[in-house]
């Protein structure tokens, strides 16, 4: 998922594609300097002095502690690798927006994770959700999500970067596949598109805009640039609409094949058709405005009636358990909702592992026992924008307490509290910064 169950969907289970188990180094294993070290990594070479090589990642796959830039490109790092301080380059970027976090431990987290965006966004604004393996492509949900953080910390050449790349990637019908290569091409693995990806981009372009002062030159030229892709986005969402106001069946943020239609699908796609008709409001385009609300206003009513009588389970009816989705429905995508808060509150309740992080869904059919850091991070954003600073802060702390050596968050951490899988992710990352600011200010609400 961009959480991810990075599977070849339909021929790999969630869990073989994720990679379980560790490749750690033993304990002899000494430094060669960093940046090498990073590199040997990086091409999954390790060297250890006087003793043989530890099992090779075809049976113990590589788990990442994080990335720093190299003169080639990023250099991955391995498990135990200590903090890198930051060049005098990177705190010169940072200065040029603003690092969230009202504690110095905040702080911390915050300016990493921008770091590890940073280095996980390509030149030509193409996000590697992480730099390894199956992770290593771009998923238009995940770069959405990056680009919404980098406008909210005031890295807005960035932000635009990555709306641009989207919007090179989006397919004539509209659409966008599941995820690509970091050169633009088909990742050719037959996985599903996901329409999700017509929610969260004209989310991101429309939360670019709302920051941006509308009157300045470069505003208006760059909105001018993405508009024919939120037009086409946003018309592929109406046309697709089934009679009953839901979308049609199929994959989303879990990345299995489904028969179902899924609140991973519906709640992004809301979010974005109601983003889509603000903005064709803000800059006068009357018929766009008019046929997203529309087709926002079925969606909408069919979501409250389909999904709100079971507690906005995953799928639409009680048996399709609870999910993490269902904090899309809410702030910052949504204006509070009584029935939305409560369901928030019990799926919580019920995704808590005893590890203290959040489980995809109720019926998720990967590892029981393994938290995943977006989701946990999803439920911190829900509580920061609705005003429950606490809840946010008691996430927060959790995703902090459970960063690698280096500082980045992982993808997962597993029932012993350690972190699993690769890290950086830049969904986690860009949703602990959207959070961050969120306890600082109120994020705009399409």
């Amino acid at each position: 998922m961009g959480s991810k169950a990075r599977s070849a969907d339909g021929d790999t289970s969630p869990d073989q594609a994720r990679g379980l188990g560790r490749f750690r180094f033993p304990g002899r294993a000494r430094s060669i300097g960093l940046a090498a070290v990073g590199l040997l990594v990086a091409i999954g070479i390790v060297v250890t002095v006087g003793g043989a090589a530890p099992p090779p990642p075809t049976t113990r796959p590589l788990l990442l502690g994080g990335v720093i830039p190299g003169p080639e490109g990023p250099i991955a790092l391995p498990t135990d690798a200590p903090p890198v301080p930051p060049t005098d380059a990177e705190r010169a970027w940072l200065a040029q927006g603003s690092v969230p976090g009202d504690t110095p431990r905040f702080r911390a987290m915050a300016e990493r994770a921008l770091l590890d965006m940073r280095v996980l966004t390509q030149p030509d604004g193409s996000v590697a959700a992480a730099w390894f393996g199956i992770w290593k492509y771009v998923w238009p949900r995940d770069a959405a999500w990056v680009a919404a953080a980098f406008t909210v910390t005031g890295h807005d050449r960035e932000a635009l970067a990555v709306l641009r790349r989207l919007a090179a990637l989006q397919r004539a019908d509209g659409t966008w596949e599941a995820r690509y290569r970091l050169d633009g091409g088909p990742v050719g693995d037959k996985r599903a598109a996901q329409l999700d990806g017509n929610g969260w981009v004209p989310w991101a372009v429309w939360f670019w805009y709302v920051h941006q002062d509308p009157r300045a030159q470069g505003t208006a030229a760059a909105l001018a640039e993405l508009w024919p892709t939120v037009r086409r986005a946003g018309d592929a969402v109406a046309g697709r609409l089934r009679a009953d106001g839901l979308p049609p069946r199929g994959s989303d943020y879990w990345e299995t094949r489904t028969d179902q239609v899924t609140l991973g699908t519906a709640a992004p796609l809301s979010a974005g058709l109601r983003a889509a008709a603000d903005l064709a409001r803000r800059t006068g385009s009357g018929a766009e405005e008019q046929r997203w609300t529309g087709a926002s206003t079925r969606l909408d009513r069919a979501v409250r009636e389909e999904f709100g009588p079971h507690g906005y389970p995953r799928t639409a009816s009680a048996e399709g358990g609870a999910d993490t989705a269902v904090t899309w429905l809410g702030p910052p995508f949504a204006r509070a909702d009584a029935g939305v808060t409560g369901a928030v509150r019990r799926s919580a309740e019920l995704l808590t592992l005893p590890n203290g992080g959040i489980l995809p869904g109720e019926r998720w059919g990967g590892d029981p026992t393994a938290a995943w850091t977006p989701e946990t991070a999803s439920f911190a954003l829900f509580s920061a924008a609705s005003g429950d600073r606490a809840g946010a802060r008691s996430r927060l702390d959790w995703l902090a307490d459970h960063r690698t050596a280096a500082g980045s968050l992982p993808e997962k951490v597993d029932a012993h509290g350690k972190p699993a899988s690769v890290a950086p992710l830049a969904w986690t990352s860009a949703t602990v910064l959207l959070s961050l600011v969120a306890l600082d200010r109120a994020l705009p609400i399409p």
